[in-house]
């Protein structure tokens, strides 16, 4: 019983460790016309609002280092209709 308390405790303060150990989420970036880019995979593309304005929209991708960003950039709204 003893064992079984212990390799239990042991997984758990695994665990714990293992969450302590997450990297924090990259600053969002606001794009400028004429940004130099370095996309070497695209990782998420937030979905865009349905709205008739301009709203805003997000990117995360890798570079060619492998270092994640997150890109924040203007875009038209999908719920225009003629």
């Amino acid at each position: 019983m003893k064992n079984r308390l212990l390799l239990v405790l042991a997984g758990v303060v695994s665990l714990s460790a293992y969450a302590e150990q997450t990297p924090a989420s990259p600053d969002v970036v606001s794009y400028d016309y004429g940004m130099h880019l370095d996309i070497s995979q695209v990782v998420n593309m937030a979905p865009i609002a349905d709205v008739c304005w301009p709203t805003l929209a997000q990117i995360t991708y890798k570079d060619s280092h492998g270092e994640v960003h997150i890109l924040g950039y203007s875009v038209m709204g999908t719920g225009c209709s003629n």
